[in-house]
């Protein structure tokens, strides 16, 4: 099963670090990365695959979640179906 994870914030050092980390630890493979930097404000966008995840989908959010607030980050994970229904023209 994949996953799509959005990161949204100021740029600043470790925060590529700290999602792929956060992943590692729960054993999400990372399958594309897309990151750029507009104006200071750091976008990223990531495929992963959760199939072999150590834990549930909903603790990997909040994992995610709590990291990224502490980096003032705004980040977002969200199963591949549900994201492609949300983004179809």
């Amino acid at each position: 099963m994949r996953a799509v994870i959005t990161v949204l914030g100021t740029d600043r050092v470790g925060i590529i670090a700290m999602v792929s980390t956060t992943l590692a630890e729960a054993s999400v493979n990372i399958l594309d990365i897309t990151q750029t930097i507009m104006q200071n404000i750091f976008t990223m966008i990531m495929v992963v695959d959760i199939a072999q995840a150590n834990i549930s989908f909903e603790e990997l959010g909040q994992r995610l979640n709590a990291n990224g607030e502490a980096l003032g980050l705004q980040i977002h994970l969200q199963r591949e179906d549900i994201f492609n229904s949300m983004h179809r023209i």
